[in-house]
């Protein structure tokens, strides 16, 4: 199961390395003249990609902070008439996500959010454990005073959404909080591979919340602001291990 959660990260991965591959680039492959390098302009985006990409990124923020419950059924004229779209970009909004794992589709074109097994929890627990625990290493001889002290604002701002009882901001503050660690690792790669299996679990993160009914912050982001001021690697590596798999673990048990 691991080999096929891998799969679609990888996938997805594709897609977001074709994005970095820009016309400077193009440039410096061809050695062709200016002529040629003027057919490489890129074209003007028609409506309907705005109007795609724009869908897209929207449906994916809310999928990943828990916006919808697992099993939420979709529909691409509800889709269409929330986002004052056509069915194309609809449709092509809906293909991305699913192919990220984000959606899932019947044989028979029902779309909805991941219901999760167990098993599957597992499955993106482990992976949880393993990329994040090495971003968490590389970011380390960057984590600067100030990089610190930000993290610390963050998790005040989990605290909050704990005590408004908002399991959507909680979310996306805790999110937030690896997400700022993890970018001072200079591996975009292995970020873009973490938040793909974030996507997948949003709507599951929603459901552990509702069940463990949380009335404080994570008490593993302290331990893991703890372990950056005093430059403890191995502490750091165990808090984040058991910050994004103790929950997961419980909601599978």
């Amino acid at each position: 199961m691991i080999l096929h959660s891998v799969q679609i990260v990888w996938a997805a991965l594709g897609g977001i390395l074709r994005k970095i591959c820009t016309r400077g680039v193009l440039d410096r492959l061809c050695h062709c003249d200016h002529k040629c390098r003027m057919n490489l302009t890129p074209r003007p985006l028609e409506p309907t990609a705005l109007a795609h990409d724009r869908v897209y990124r929207h449906m994916r923020s809310r999928i990943m902070h828990g916006d919808l419950p697992p099993g939420t059924p979709l529909t691409l004229r509800g889709i269409g008439a929330e986002y004052e779209v056509s069915m194309t970009p609809a449709r092509e909004a809906v293909r991305r996500l699913a192919a990220e794992g984000a959606l899932t589709m019947s044989t028979s074109g029902r779309i909805t959010t991941p219901a999760l097994s167990n098993e599957r929890i597992e499955e993106l627990a482990s992976l949880r454990a393993l990329i994040e625990v090495e971003l968490a290493s590389r970011a380390l001889p960057r984590a600067h005073l100030a990089l610190i002290e930000r993290l610390q604002n963050i998790n005040n701002a989990v605290a909050e959404a704990v005590s408004q009882r908002d399991a959507v901001s909680y979310i996306r503050a805790n999110l937030e909080f690896h997400r700022t660690l993890y970018l001072r690792a200079q591996a975009p790669a292995m970020l873009a591979m973490a938040e793909t299996v974030w996507l997948q679990m949003g709507p599951t993160m929603r459901a552990l919340y509702g069940r463990l009914r949380r009335t404080e912050p994570p008490q593993f982001h302290r331990l893991i602001i703890t372990a950056l001021r005093a430059g403890d690697e191995p502490g750091l590596r165990l808090a984040v291990r058991s910050d994004v798999t103790q929950g997961l673990r419980m909601l599978a048990s």
